[in-house]
């Protein structure tokens, strides 16, 4: 589905990502797992169109991500829901999950789709009408999730979901993770928490530095020694 092939990337003269490939098969949650500054957010940016690289390729479904718009590629199928949530805080819940279907017409499958959020995340059916600003950190994350899903993706990008969230709530977002890729959409999950992404993920990809330094199996990486004392606390 998704093919990345030796990019890099700059932040002006401060090069971010070196020479990065990695790839996402149809049907997968791949975890990109690394420290802060190893380059996750910014790779997710460059697959979104919010960064260019200054080499390489990236083709989505056979077509080449580079020639197109970042609001193209959210028609295309290729959607990113945010770190730090980045609710609209004097909307409503439902008047934001609607922004996420903002290029669609099917007002019968939107109104669908926005029920199918609510019966993923019932504490945002509980505050449909309440305002986004006064959500907890979890249920402000719960609705940048469905907000982006109401983009109808085939590739969801989601970057850092557990971010500063109780233990609880995170269990709760990474059991939907699952439940969203069972309905057919494929994920790439950029994740600290190491533990619960390897748990959840298909195949992993390992960033240091901005460079690609382990891949595989998500279950053989979570074994490797060296992925356990660095990012598993053993």
């Amino acid at each position: 589905m998704l093919i990345v092939s030796e990019i890099d990337v700059f932040y002006d003269q401060i090069q971010a990502i070196h020479g990065v490939s990695f790839e996402v098969r149809q049907g997968e949650i791949v975890t990109l797992i690394g420290s802060n500054g190893a380059g996750k957010s910014t790779t997710l940016m460059t697959l979104s169109g919010l960064l260019n690289p200054s080499k390489g390729s990236i083709t989505f479904e056979g077509r080449d991500l580079l020639q197109i718009q970042p609001y193209q590629r959210v028609s295309a199928g290729l959607v990113q829901c945010p770190e730090g949530r980045r609710a609209f805080a004097e909307m409503s819940v439902e008047e934001n999950l609607r922004l996420g279907a903002y290029a669609r017409r099917d007002k019968a499958e939107i109104k669908k789709d926005i029920e199918n959020v609510f019966s993923m995340f019932e504490r945002l059916h509980e505050r449909r009408g309440q305002l986004a600003g006064t959500l907890s950190g979890g249920e402000q994350q719960m609705l940048a999730i469905g907000r982006a899903l109401l983009s109808r993706p085939k590739l969801l990008l989601l970057d850092e979901p557990s971010l500063g969230l109780a233990p609880l709530l995170v269990r709760e977002i990474f059991r939907n993770l699952q439940r969203i890729r069972d309905d057919g959409v494929t994920i790439l999950l950029v994740e600290q928490n190491a533990h619960l992404a390897l748990e959840i993920a298909d195949r992993a990809y390992v960033l240091e530095t901005g460079s690609v330094v382990m891949e595989g199996q998500a279950n053989e990486v979570a074994k490797n020694p060296r992925v356990k004392e660095a990012y598993l606390g053993a």
